[in-house]
């Protein structure tokens, strides 16, 4: 009996090239349609992110941020405080390419090309590199978001806003004002209250003009390497909102004693720490007791980042699926030849469709609030209804793409390890699902007319199922008047219902009809893959995930 031959060919290997090397934008239909009315100079810097992000060397990047996990110094060699986090060379790339391309900075430079599309273009590059690597946006979303808060104060906007808008990545350990570049973390939440932040123990004494001494702690602090920190604390007359410097100006530690950084599931190589401090300077932010209404007009913000990721992690994973289906053949058929395959896939796709073509409408509505009330209403209601249901179906969605693999999806050496690992953190940070669906009845209790506007969009544009879809949101935001608990119930609706209506206002046809006659009208779902018959799954993938997307 002769030895087998160990080495396969191609041929014989029955599996595609791993997924790399393809362009993220022109491969993504929808997100070039969506896309297509910004200026040409724009969509070319798009093209180029596209085409990075799947790069080799761009993955090896990532890979090698999350496998060097950050490292804590707490002290020095002569028992000294230090308090300096280490992260891998691979972080800093990282970091230094998507600050360049405006990441941190990009919606508030009034540049005349996105001029009324600041906001959408923004959330296609964070969309795009979102398929890269995650963590390393968490500290870019609340770098972008922070000018919000500080615009609270027009001195710290004129002393700090400069730095942080000038595309420069500077990981120096350096006081602010010695920096070429600087990035801004949030620091919210404690121990005993979590996400009610209300119930905050820390506490903030004037000292001088708009400056406090701060004392107290935080549980979940996230890149303690930025150079200041927006964070939460008990003045005499309610709670404030500060600027938190990390050095002081001469280049002295201002009292953030880190006490360990959290082993979190996913979200590895970026750094999350617990933090006690005293002694601790910090400046205003509005007034000293309207703190909550200041950070959230920067939490807000974090929201919609936090779902245009989770879109960007499900549109990756489920590319990556695509290839792989086209590329193997089991039972003597390609895996794409095989129905119930296909089903599953186009199933996923159409949830992949809804939740892209939602982040990008909730971005317009944040380029066009001030202008538009219709616009001012769908931003409000739907910042939360877009960000519980995407950052919500996102971790089922990339399981179901890693059993699509099968059990070479199941190791570290592929993408969607991270991404699945990924997937969950948005959902939980910047308000959980149940705090969103409070936020969305909260609207309804003081801004009932804000639904109507909503309302009235969502009817046209679903065109002929509009009113019956708008007698069944009205349904159920009146249960939620005398059942709190049926909230959920209202947002998912909520959601469904204005992926179906973006879709149809997209012109996207039978990926429109199929997402809404199976969400919206069909029966209860519990899985991907009980897509009907009369849906041609083979055409929703190919039209979503064309064949060659170099």
């Amino acid at each position: 009996m002769s030895t087998p031959d160990l080495d396969l060919t191609p041929e014989e290997l029955n599996q595609p090239q791993p997924w790399s090397g393809v362009n993220a934008y022109r491969s993504d239909p929808l997100l070039v349609d969506i896309s297509s009315q910004l200026p040409r100079m724009v969509r070319d810097e798009f093209d180029l992110i596209g085409r990075y992000v799947t790069s080799h060397e761009a993955q090896e990047l990532a890979r090698m941020a999350n496998e060097g996990v950050p490292t804590l110094r707490t002290h020095g060699p002569r028992g000294e405080r230090l308090d300096v986090v280490d992260f891998h060379p691979a972080w800093h790339a990282l970091m230094r390419r998507s600050v360049s391309n405006g990441l941190s900075s990009s919606i508030w430079e009034n540049k005349p090309d996105e001029q009324g599309a600041a906001h959408r273009a923004r959330a296609v590059r964070f969309f795009l590199t979102a398929q890269l690597e995650c963590g390393h946006l968490c500290p870019l979303t609340m770098t972008s978001a922070s000018v919000a808060a500080i615009k609270a104060n027009d001195t710290a906007l004129r002393n700090w806003f400069g730095k942080i808008a000038s595309r420069r990545y500077d990981s120096a350990n350096k006081p602010a004002h010695e920096k070429a570049g600087l990035t801004i973390g949030m620091g919210m939440t404690e121990k005993q209250g979590g996400t009610d932040v209300r119930a905050n123990r820390s506490v903030a004494e004037p000292v001088g003009d708009n400056v406090y001494r701060l004392s107290g702690h935080k549980w979940f602090m996230s890149a303690p390497m930025s150079d200041a920190f927006v964070m939460l604390a008990q003045t005499r007359e309610g709670m404030g909102c500060f600027l938190v410097p990390r050095l002081l100006e001469d280049g002295a530690r201002n009292g953030l004693r880190f006490q360990r950084l959290k082993d979190k599931v996913g979200n590895r190589s970026n750094a999350s720490s617990e933090v006690e401090f005293s002694n601790t300077y910090g400046f205003l932010l509005g007034a000293p007791d309207q703190g909550i209404r200041t950070i959230l007009d920067m939490v807000t913000l974090t929201r919609l980042d936090c779902a245009v990721a989770s879109a960007g992690l499900m549109r990756a994973s489920l590319a990556e699926v695509v290839h792989h289906i086209r590329g193997r053949s089991v039972f003597g058929k390609t895996l794409i030849d095989q129905p119930i395959m296909t089903r599953v896939v186009a199933d996923m796709a159409l949830d992949v469709a809804a939740a892209t073509a939602l982040v990008f409408r909730l971005a317009q509505a944040f380029d066009r609030a001030a202008e538009s009330p219709e616009e001012q209403a769908y931003q409000r209601i739907m910042t939360p209804v877009i960000k519980y249901w995407v950052c919500k179906i996102a971790p089922g969605l990339v399981y179901e793409a890693m059993e699509c693999l099968g059990g070479s999806g199941y190791v570290e050496e592929r993408p969607i390890a991270r991404h699945y690992r990924e997937a969950p953190v948005n959902a939980i940070w910047e308000g959980s699902g149940n705090v969103m669906a409070l936020d969305v009845i909260r609207v309804a209790s003081k801004q009932r007319d804000q639904f109507e506007l909503l309302f009235a969009g969502l009817a046209r544009d679903l065109g002929s199922a509009g009113a019956k879809t708008v007698d069944v949101l009205r349904a159920a935001l009146a249960l939620t008047e005398r059942d709190e608990g049926s909230a959920r119930f209202l947002v998912e609706q909520l959601a469904l219902a204005a992926g179906s209506a973006e879709l149809v206002r997209l012109g996207a046809g039978r990926i429109a009809d199929a997402f809404l006659e199976s969400r919206l009208t069909g029966g209860w779902r519990s899985t991907y893959g009980m897509l009907e018959s009369r849906f041609d799954a083979r055409f929703i993938v190919d039209l979503l995930y064309p064949a060659s997307g170099h």
